[in-house]
């Protein structure tokens, strides 16, 4: 059968950087910072203090007092960033056929904040049970895409994926697919996360995964640095609207990008850690590139995993060195996450966004605090240090690899 082509049409965000595209591209490509001290809880006994948070966030602005009451953070992130992509794309509901119309969302922990104050409680109430009926339907990962498809009656595919940090690229990837296959016309996708909460802070920390550079939080996330110790907790929700290209092209709509290539593998080694020559991350890119049927010179940006823990920065570079071989010295690289903190089960749609904007506006974000390469990462790689870099993108690959060993990467075109 003849592959349709997968389009995105529609952006919206809630983030550390802002919640308009033109206010996140602003900080990004100037190289902004979104860590500062936590303010959700108190956190005089914790070893890391810091996070990217979602400035003066107020989900009443879009919600109702009552929707907002029976959702998570993450929920909400993942409703007002669908909100706003749907309003961005210009779609007639009533044009649209329903039945192929789905959502696809990512959340690698989902209601972990709405879990942790529901033990408080129980705790608090000398262990007397009285939990929320709402509790389980705020918690649960699939209720984003749940309540997203009820708020525009989407009734074609409609689940989550959860596959860690890979959750949100696994789900742009799923839908993608369902369209390319004629299965749908129309997708909401992409990935929210909350995770800046006691429990998610603290287990982090036990793991010591996370960065503990408190008196200085917006050097702290510093992929490939020498000093890096660690990354930075993100929170937010990134959504597209991705069409098939001639239902897009039929009603006249704005296309951002096109997706032309994935990849999905699994390193099958270890809980936590990647595999030390990055095999699931050499391979995941080759199968990305071979899906999209280009050149290994065809691509011109990655925007990485580079989450600015000790041996995944070595082992992704290495993956890349693999699968690339000399053009890899002649690609643009950089971490966003250096600036977004990371998202966790949001990384790959934020990051998404991030190959989007660099291929619509000719610049490569930088990767920022990197002042002091690891040596054991080669020098020769142009890691976009510190300042955005002008450069004609044709081709990005955004990569996302999960705890468990998950592996996903994307390749997004510009229309020309």
């Amino acid at each position: 059968m003849e592959l349709k082509r997968v389009v995105v049409t529609g952006l919206g965000a809630v983030t550390p950087l802002g919640s308009s595209i033109e206010e996140i591209w602003e900080n990004m490509k100037n190289g902004v910072s979104g860590a500062g001290p936590i303010t959700r809880f108190n956190t005089e006994n914790f070893k890391t203090k810091f996070a990217c948070e979602v400035k003066n966030f107020d989900a009443t602005k879009y919600l109702g007092r009552k929707e907002v009451n029976k959702l998570d953070l993450f929920a909400q992130f993942a409703l007002i960033a669908a909100e706003l992509a749907m309003q961005d794309s210009k779609l007639d509901l009533e044009k649209i056929d329903s039945d192929y119309a789905g959502v696809i969302w990512g959340s690698g922990i989902g209601g972990i904040d709405s879990l942790t104050q529901e033990v408080k409680n129980y705790v608090a109430n000398n262990l007397v049970p009285k939990f929320s009926p709402f509790f389980i339907p705020r918690m649960i990962s699939d209720i984003a895409a749940g309540h997203i498809s009820m708020k525009y009656d989407f009734r074609g595919p409609n689940f989550a994926t959860v596959s860690a940090c890979a959750s949100a690229s696994n789900a742009i990837i799923d839908a993608y697919t369902y369209i390319q296959l004629g299965r749908a016309k129309v997708m909401i996708t992409g990935g929210s996360e909350a995770s800046v909460n006691e429990a998610g802070i603290a287990g982090f920390n036990s793991m010591r995964a996370i960065s503990t550079r408190n008196d200085e939080p917006k050097k702290a996330s510093r992929p490939f640095d020498a000093d890096r110790d660690g990354f930075v907790m993100g929170e937010g929700g990134v959504a597209f609207i991705v069409e098939e290209y001639e239902h897009a092209v039929a009603r006249g709509a704005k296309i951002y990008a096109e997706i032309v290539g994935v990849g999905m593998t699994a390193d099958a080694y270890h809980l936590t850690a990647p595999h030390p020559e990055g095999r699931g991350a050499a391979k995941v890119m080759e199968f990305a590139v071979k899906d999209a049927n280009l050149e290994l010179s065809d691509i011109d940006y990655i925007n990485v995993h580079g989450t600015a823990t000790p041996l995944g920065d070595i082992s992704e570079t290495k993956a890349i060195k693999t699968v690339f071989g000399e053009h890899a010295y002649k690609l643009s690289i950089s971490s966003t996450k250096s600036m977004t903190g990371h998202l966790l089960g949001a990384a790959g749609a934020i990051e998404g966004l991030a190959c989007i904007l660099a291929i619509n506006n000719s610049v490569v974000p930088p990767t920022i605090n990197l002042d002091n390469l690891d040596p054991k990462i080669d020098d020769k790689l142009d890691l976009t240090p510190n300042v955005a870099k002008k450069r004609e993108i044709k081709y990005a690959l955004s990569n996302t690899f999960g705890f468990g060993g998950h592996n996903a990467s994307i390749i997004f075109k510009k229309i020309s």
